[in-house]
């Protein structure tokens, strides 16, 4: 099985020791986010787990956790979101030179397949019109030129909820946004697939299919392909996506929602910042569940829609 640490949350950045700690232990615990009365113990021994997928837009804190999977004996991948957004969007994410200097170094230390840059999701705003997306992905792109062989980009998808936070924060600091047509996105989607490929990077799109240009493909987030190449050992896995158009293999999620305090406004996966603040703090490192509430807020029905941070 492959683990999935995680797209509900950012595990490397705000959940690195409990992660640890459960490698230790062999096992953790994860709830289903719409019963959580529902738990299921995922097993984390080397015979049972084929790699790892870690998914952050801060990998700081977890670079020695890094060196404690290397000896693990199983392989990883690092999906790491680099964006470069103004704090009005991103009001807690590290600085986008510090992100780039942890994936060079992830690309250093275990090369460079071990490596996925994101720039995702897309968001257009008189903060970050078109160009500022054309710009900026060009100089992020050649930043990272030699470390990483594979960019992912998708379009921020606006639920009613992701409304509600942009409208917020647009009054808040001073800004508009806006949902282009597809047109807009297929041109952009256009040009970032021809500064890729200047750069060394093939782009692909998760799990919006209508946004592929030839030269970019659908993404595999969760990609035993990869992680058969990096580890030099086949991995029986299938395709198996957790929402429309994606192209993931199967893999366990270990995350748990409302837990990430980044405070992105465009998340899909933090519907009360002040609960995932909560949360946070009050998350214990020796518990055998990343988040071991017991309650249901309510929020996780509107999930069923939104189901990735990254």
């Amino acid at each position: 099985m492959i683990i999935s640490a995680s797209y509900k949350t950012d595990i490397p950045a705000f959940y690195g020791e409990w992660f640890e700690k459960r490698l230790e232990a062999g096992y953790c615990m994860v709830a289903n986010p719409y019963n959580r009365r529902q738990v299921r113990r995922i097993s984390l021994l080397p015979e049972d787990v084929d790699g790892f997928v870690f998914w952050t837009k801060n990998l700081g804190p977890f670079m020695s956790g890094l060196v404690r999977v290397a000896q693990f004996g199983r392989t990883f991948t690092v999906q790491y979101t680099i964006t470069g957004y103004p704090r009005a969007l991103e009001s807690s994410v590290v600085d986008a030179d510090r992100s780039v200097r942890h994936l060079r170094t992830v690309a250093e230390r275990y090369g460079p397949k071990a490596a996925v840059w994101r720039y995702d999701p897309i968001l257009f705003s008189s903060l970050t019109p078109v160009d500022f997306h054309l710009n900026n992905f060009e100089r992020l792109a050649e930043a990272l030129e030699g470390y990483t062989d594979e960019v992912v980009i998708s379009f921020a998808q606006i639920y009613k909820k992701t409304a509600r936070n942009l409208d917020a924060a647009a009054s808040e600091f001073g800004f508009t946004w806006e949902d282009p047509p597809d047109e807009v996105k297929r041109g952009l989607a256009s040009k970032l697939v021809e500064t890729a490929g200047a750069h060394g990077m093939s782009l692909s799109v998760c799990s919006q299919r209508k946004y592929i240009f030839p030269g970019a493909e659908a993404a595999r987030c969760v990609d035993a392909r990869r992680l058969a190449e990096i580890g030099g050992r086949s991995i029986r896995a299938r395709v198996k996506g957790n929402r429309p158009d994606c192209r993931c293999y199967q893999s366990a999620d270990i995350g748990e929602y409302d837990t990430c305090p980044h405070g992105c406004v465009y998340c899909y996966a933090v519907l009360h910042r002040e609960l995932a603040l909560k949360r946070y703090r009050s998350h214990d490192p020796e518990g055998e569940f990343l988040y071991d509430s017991g309650e249901d807020t309510g929020s996780h029905r509107e999930m069923t829609r939104q189901t990735t941070l990254f």
